[in-house]
């Protein structure tokens, strides 16, 4: 029994966390687990960025939640930060797209999301037979990623303690999107996702 208490007390990964969030959002209301999920200054895109919290305040769940499936997460070294990708579909089956959501280790060892974007797309993308999980190496010197100097828009980044993990969002006057991650691979911070998000 114990063993059993400190199993449900242990810290999850960021694939458990975007699998509860999945579930909450079927169980108990598509936005309401969004708020749930997300920390207090999360950043969300409408097209252009907004505050999820402030956004999301009064906004009723849909009858049915969307689906999505955590296929790709890259985690810093210290396993404190991850960034998941996967598919959505809503249950129609008449739409698809894909989510890329940042996630954030909380004080009290569970996760919290702190940006979610996404895209559609005309076909669905597979999400695979289980999740591929990338870890940063812990090995050398991890360096901050050369900062972009955008003409116009608004954006946004960010980089776990550890240095190890890094991503960037860019949102043009037109709505059109950008989103990057790097993780430390013991020489160099390397590209791991590269969003590209056409104006509405």
């Amino acid at each position: 029994m114990i063993l059993l208490l400190l199993a449900a007390a242990s810290p999850q990964t960021a694939v458990d966390a975007e699998r509860a969030f999945v579930s909450a959002a079927q169980s108990g209301g598509q936005w309401t687990a969004f708020r749930r999920f997300a920390t207090e200054d999360a950043t969300m895109f409408a097209p252009h960025a907004v505050k999820a919290q402030e956004f999301l305040k009064d906004r009723k769940d849909p009858p049915t939640a969307l689906m999505w499936w955590p296929a790709d997460s890259f985690v810093s070294c210290d396993g404190a930060m991850a960034v998941n990708s996967g598919p959505w579909m809503r249950a129609k089956g008449d739409a698809f797209g894909y989510f890329t959501t940042v996630w954030a280790r909380q004080a009290d060892g569970g996760w919290k999301w702190t940006m979610d974007g996404g895209d559609g797309l005309a076909t669905p993308r597979p999400a695979g037979d289980a999740p591929k999980v990338r870890h940063a190496s812990c090995k050398g010197s991890p360096s901050t990623v050369p900062a972009v100097r955008y003409r116009d828009g608004e954006t946004g980044e960010g980089q776990s303690e550890d240095r190890t993990l890094a991503w960037r969002w860019h949102v043009a006057p037109d709505g059109s999107r950008t989103f990057d991650a790097w993780l430390w691979d013991g020489r160099t911070m390397r590209a791991v996702k590269s969003d590209r998000i056409a104006a509405g």
